[in-house]
């Protein structure tokens, strides 16, 4: 009876946890205006890593509902020139929980402004923790999902 409870329990835990990385999914849209090329006349790599730490910071507050920090990315890829006359979508998702991080996965897609089509542009992970008064990294408790739920259902 016990084991039974348990894994009662444990489903219940993951299916909240999976629906609470479903809600906290984030999407930005964003115009590519001449301000944010490049003297390449594409858009400047290091305005589209900040739209994707903002979306990333913005899932990973939504997720835990604590303050949050990031501390690495891994994995940025750019895959295809974003130009001018283009509108991105950043989509942001949890894509791994631990203790004391967990990991967003942000990914731009590019829409031809007058067009048609759409296709990824970049990609990466980005890593955040939380952190307590003084600025160290905290468990984060991942029970109060649950919690949550209930009081946002009542």
């Amino acid at each position: 009876m016990f084991i039974i409870n348990r894994i009662f329990v444990l489903n219940i835990y993951f299916a909240s946890m999976e629906e609470q990385i479903r809600l906290s999914e984030t999407s930005q849209f964003k115009a590519i205006f001449p301000k944010t090329l490049n003297a390449n006349n594409t858009l400047f790599g290091g305005q589209a890593m900040q739209w994707m730490d903002e979306v990333a910071y913005i899932t990973a507050t939504r997720f835990t509902h604590l303050r949050m920090y990031t501390i690495n990315t891994e994995n940025i890829k750019f895959l295809k020139a974003v130009n001018p006359d283009s509108i991105v979508k950043v989509i942001g998702r949890i894509e791994k929980v631990e203790a004391v991080k967990l990991k967003v996965k942000v990914e731009i897609f590019v829409e031809e402004m007058y067009g048609q089509g759409r296709d990824k542009a970049i990609e990466g992970i980005f890593v955040f923790a939380s952190l307590d008064e003084n600025k160290q990294p905290k468990r984060i408790d991942y029970s109060l999902l649950s919690k949550r739920k209930k009081i946002l259902n009542k």
